[in-house]
């Protein structure tokens, strides 16, 4: 991930391209800390599941797996489409195909997020919810979590569609959103299968 803004190094003041812009490299630190945040759930989960006589405990309404397969399907499909907007940001840059992945893969975003509160919906129906049991707190508080990047991932990515449709879209802003989306399609499946499928 290269970026035409130019340093200068000491030797007769030849131009440098950094090797990372500093929007994406701002978008890793911030990724580091949330990865130790998930780390600190997930580890409090595991040790509170180890302890229990039972997991998930008996009277309490199992996880929607087959569904919740789907839609991390599409989760993942949006992060391969939006990989292809990028390929094609650089190479077109604001060609009509750029906008057409880029608008998909945030309306695979958005299905996603909308799909999980639809199901999170029924959950509460059926009596599952953060007072019902400590698996009922684990579960909203971690997918809760992971619910927030996702919406704020998607907050990012409307803007850069719309800086992208004004023609104001740089290659770096672009590429800072791309890191972001990747990490909170990455953490995804690590949570379906700790969380749903153990």
């Amino acid at each position: 991930m290269r970026y035409a803004e130019a340093s200068y190094s000491g030797e007769g003041g030849a131009a440098r391209e950094p090797a990372i812009a500093n929007s994406v490299f701002g978008v890793l630190v911030f990724i580091v800390t949330e990865v130790m945040f998930f780390i600190a759930l997930i580890s409090a989960f595991l040790v509170t599941k180890a302890n229990a006589l039972q997991w998930p405990p008996p009277d309490q309404p199992r996880l929607p797996i087959a569904a919740t397969a789907f839609n991390t399907l599409v989760l993942l499909v949006s992060a391969v489409i939006l990989f292809q907007a990028g390929k094609a940001f650089q190479r077109e840059g604001f060609a009509k195909r750029t906008e057409q992945l880029f608008l998909l893969a945030l309306g695979l975003g958005t299905f996603f997020v909308v799909f999980q509160g639809f199901e999170w919906a029924r959950l509460l129906s059926f009596g599952l919810t953060l007072q019902s049991s400590s698996y009922g707190s684990f579960f909203y508080v971690i997918i809760g979590a992971h619910a927030l990047h996702a919406v704020g991932a998607l907050a990012g990515m409307a803007r850069l569609y719309i800086k992208m449709k004004q023609r104001q879209l740089r290659l770096q802003s672009f590429q800072a959103g791309l890191v972001f989306w990747y990490f909170v399609v990455g953490v995804w499946p690590i949570l379906y299968v700790l969380v749903y499928l153990t």
